[in-house]
């Protein structure tokens, strides 16, 4: 089975919501294939759907390490290492990230949760306040999130 067949079968299994199959489809590539960017993003994908936290904070940092100027990256790495229960490393990765992800709202978000979690309730309401001005749509999610309990009206 050729690359391409292989990752569309992966993008399949991860549609359905199945991270096992779709890391199974990727066992056997070659080492070139398997730690290119394209690869390595749909390896997080799976860790992360399949609750693999401390692999997938292995697969975002490399990722990061190779692109630092893919702020997307550092969002998913803090987010997986807020998972582990390293918040303040969680912090560190976006505050250390491409000065571009001062304009988007999920940095602002994450960083509101993080220090919510750190226990700066006003810091956490800055960043907060500053993600719903960006993106509205993130006031909803903040009304479910177990870290912003009692920040967010």
């Amino acid at each position: 089975m050729d690359l391409e067949t292989r990752l569309n079968s992966v993008v399949g299994f991860l549609q359905l919501e199945m991270p096992q199959d779709a890391l199974g489809e990727l066992t056997g590539l070659a080492e070139e294939e398997l730690y290119s960017s394209r690869v390595q993003e749909l390896v997080l994908a799976a860790q992360m759907m399949d609750k693999q936290w401390n692999a997938a904070v292995v697969t975002a940092q490399r990722l990061c390490k190779h692109h630092p100027r893919k702020k997307a990256y550092f969002i998913h790495a803090a987010y997986c290492l807020h998972e582990i229960g390293d918040t303040t490393a969680a912090r560190e990765v976006l505050l250390k990230g491409p000065k571009s992800l001062i304009k988007d709202a999920l940095f602002h978000y994450n960083m509101g949760c993080y220090s919510a979690v750190l226990g700066d309730p006003n810091v956490a309401k800055s960043y907060l306040d500053r993600a719903f001005e960006l993106d509205e749509s993130l006031r909803q999610l903040a009304q479910t999130d177990k870290d912003l309990v009692g920040l967010v009206l």
